[in-house]
């Protein structure tokens, strides 16, 4: 009987070891999927759950930013058009010495730049009187402040007051902060724009800065047209000086040279230098080559006939070649007739003297050639030689020439260059002296700016939306971090996705509400008024089907193994495990004979929540007294179950649970039952359920919903595992079912089958 026991025991283990592994692998199935697989789902219920408070944190943020915005003053911009030409100063024909050339990009940027300065802006402060506006004048008697807590610290007040200069200057960078400049892409037109609280004073900005770039405009040309003015006059003296000795330097050096004309000699000459190049060029190709085939002929050893057929150029001779076709046919005749005759026919002994005279004519030729090469090597060198002694004769007349004409040029090109400056600066002083008092601008306005009838700033609508999108965003964005940093189990997908466990069954959350009036009736015991008897005694139909549910499961995932006795366990006290067993013990006892042993002899809770007498027998007692056991079991008869309370709480338990005497009872009581709950210790907390799970046929993990971390549960089935205990499954306990139904709508028909239909059988 005992060894049958204990190999059942050990087959129960083996199969619980196998079902941790394939729930390990499970977990890392799992974990793969949810790498190469984004839920979608999951995020939607994500915002779900957190809807209300995204909605609640974006109304709040958005009425704020309608406060805040509303108390905005308003701000209007007034626009005016300005056209800036590519017109040229006419001080002299050479603008580039001033920058003047406005045909090109550069010209119109710097122009863009010059608007956007800092003095264009002091010239409007100062034109508009800007100073007299708290809006520009930071200084101005409408800005001074009260009493401030930096102001006392720092002793700012007491600062020396500022100067007329000091506000010029704040109220020109605050004023050229307002101004914006904009060109418009690929025209000459330019818009300035001014923004202001008072659309009357950005209209009157925005022309007066049109009207001060104009105005700038004009002033630089008159000073500039001044400086050119003097400028010319002064230069004009030196250049007519510089003019006469040019000309003198000219006219000496032709006296000096008996120069008339010199462009008709150096023509001769290149004419002649040309073709004795080109002689020469002719001359040293033909003595390369001859010269080649000099030095092959000279590389021979002998002039045989092998040796001179080798050579390229004598068979390319017309007559070398001649003779050579005619020796060919010759062969080939011989060749003919030497297959029909003999060597002694006489029709090829002629053959053959033909041939032999044939080959003795190419040789004779071919030496004659090669004598003539020779001839041909000297005659084509001393012909070269001749015309490079003539090319050095002419290149030196030709260089004497050019030395001539290359000075003679230089002394006429600074004649001419001295003549037509000079004649430009005359004409340009004679322009500038006549038309220095009539000076126009480059620019010109468009489009004048007019009184704005709408503000610019703030955007009220745009800020409030953009405000009210972030919000959205925001919060959504903080409820993935709360969801991410929240690690505990919610529901079943969190113990399939973060565990790999299989979910026996979820039960449902009690509400407090059914509690209070079952409390309320007078017909009910105060013993029934617990949730260790909601099975029996509730009115909670989803309760009562849960439990049901879980009984099922438990049968289901015992088929092949039965598992006649079980154990629950939790990671951490708490989480409803003495309810979630009683409960379970009250489901099996209307079907068979069933047993509940408290075996947490550290907290115990189970006589507590069934509300047995102080100082009953329990497991304790039973274990130190064998005999005493059937004392130690008490009957709950509106449960329909046995009881084995913990008993007197030891100094050691998981020594007296570790004794002898425990399996011995043990053993005993699945003889005399048909179903086995024991409630042991939290796995977190202390080491006496990994000693249980070793005793026993199942283990069932009880799981708080949204409560404990998935850490802790995960460090407690780890251990479990290690201890090769059968675990059937996970039971996800005082889920708010109603919560869950609302917040995720994939498994809504999955909460539904905890609803309660009055006319089922």
């Amino acid at each position: 009987m005992d060894m049958k026991g204990s190999m059942t025991n050990s087959d129960m283990k083996n199969s619980g070891m196998t079902n941790s592994g394939m729930a390990n692998s499970g977990m890392a199935n799992s974990g793969n999927s949810a790498v190469e697989v984004i839920d979608l789902g999951h995020y939607w219920n994500v915002v779900r759950r957190q809807l209300k408070k995204i909605i609640a944190l974006s109304i709040v943020t958005t009425l704020i930013a309608i406060l805040v915005v509303f108390s905005l003053t308003p701000k209007y911009s007034a626009t005016s058009t300005l056209l800036i030409e590519a017109s040229e100063s006419k001080i002299v024909s050479i603008e580039e010495v001033y920058g003047l050339n406005g045909g090109n990009s550069e010209y119109l940027l710097t122009q863009f730049e010059i608007l956007k300065s800092r003095d264009m802006a002091k010239r409007v402060v100062e034109k508009l009187e800007l100073v007299n506006y708290a809006e520009f004048n930071p200084y101005h008697a409408s800005n001074k402040k009260g009493f401030s807590l930096k102001t006392f610290i720092l002793g700012e007040g007491d600062a020396e007051p500022p100067t007329q200069e000091d506000i010029i200057n704040k109220t020109t960078d605050v004023f050229w902060d307002a101004v914006s400049v904009s060109p418009v892409r690929k025209t000459q037109l330019v818009k300035i724009s001014v923004m202001s609280e008072s659309p009357a004073l950005a209209q009157k900005a925005a022309n007066a800065m049109s009207h001060a770039y104009i105005e700038s405009q004009l002033e630089a040309k008159v000073g500039l047209t001044q400086q050119a003015s003097e400028w010319l006059t002064k230069r004009l003296g030196g250049l007519k000086e510089s003019l006469s000795a040019s000309e003198k330097k000219l006219q000496a050096f032709r006296e000096a040279n008996n120069l008339v004309d010199v462009q008709g000699v150096s023509t001769l000459v290149a004419d002649e230098l040309g073709q004795i190049t080109s002689k020469l060029v002719d001359a040293r190709s033909i003595r390369l080559e001859v010269e080649s085939n000099y030095n092959q002929i000279k590389r021979l050893e002998k002039l045989d006939y092998e040796s001179l057929t080798s050579l390229q150029f004598i068979l390319a001779d017309p007559l070398i070649s001649r003779l050579t076709e005619t020796q060919s046919n010759t062969e080939l005749k011989v060749a003919e007739l030497s297959k029909r005759y003999g060597a002694k026919h006489p029709k090829m002994i002629a053959a053959q003297s033909d041939l032999d005279a044939v080959k003795e004519s190419v040789l004779s030729q071919m030496k004659k050639l090669a004598t003539g090469i020779e001839n041909s090597f000297a005659t084509a060198k001393a012909k070269e030689a001749s015309l490079l002694k003539s090319l050095e004769i002419t290149k030196k007349k030709m260089r004497d020439i050019n030395r001539t004409e290359f000075a003679l040029g230089e002394l006429v090109r600074a004649v001419k260059g001295d003549r037509a400056l000079y004649e430009t600066f005359f004409k340009r002083i004679r322009e500038t002296s006549a038309t220095g008092d009539l000076q126009t601008a480059n620019a010109r306005i468009v489009d004048s700016a007019v009184v704005p009838q709408h503000p610019v700033k703030p955007k009220k609508k745009l800020i409030v939306a953009l405000v009210l999108v972030v919000s959205l965003m925001f919060g959504i964005a903080l409820a993935f971090l709360l969801d991410a940093l929240d690690s505990t189990i919610k529901n079943a997908d969190d113990i399939d996705h973060k565990l790999g466990f299989s979910v026996l069954g979820i039960i449902p959350l009690l509400p407090k509400v059914a509690l209070k009036g079952a409390q309320k009736d007078q017909h009910k015991t105060e013993t029934n008024n617990t949730p260790v008897r909601a099975f029996v005694h509730g009115d909670n139909h989803p309760f009562k089907e849960s439990i049901r549910t879980l009984r099922t499961s438990l049968t289901l995932a015992s088929l092949e193994n039965p598992a006649k006795c079980l154990l629950f366990t939790s990671s951490i006290p708490g989480e409803g495990k003495t309810t979630s067993s009683v409960n379970l013990a009250s489901a099996y006892g209307q079907m068979e004979r069933t047993l509940l042993i408290d075996a947490d002899m550290r907290r115990p809770s189970v006589a507590k929540q069934l509300r047995l007498p102080a100082g009953f027998k329990g497991l304790s007692n039973a274990v130190a007294y064998p005999e005493t056991l059937d004392e130690s079991i008490h009957h709950i008869e509106d449960l329909n179950i046995d009881v084995m309370p913990s008993g007197v709480i030891p100094p050691n338990p998981l020594e007296l649970l570790a004794s002898k005497n425990f399996e011995t009872i043990l053993t005993t009581l699945r003889s005399r039952y048909d179903r086995i709950i024991i409630d042991s210790p939290p796995i977190g907390a202390v080491s006496d359920a990994l000693y249980l799970s070793t005793l026993t046929d199942g283990l069932v993990y009880v799981i708080k919903a949204d409560s404990t971390k998935d850490k802790l549960i995960k460090t407690g089935l780890a251990r479990l595992d290690q201890s090769n205990a059968r675990i059937l499954g996970v039971v996800l306990n005082q889920l708010d079912t109603e919560k869950e139904y609302r917040y995720n709508t994939a498994n809504s028909g999955y909460y539904d089958s905890y609803e309660y239909h009055e006319d089922r059988v």
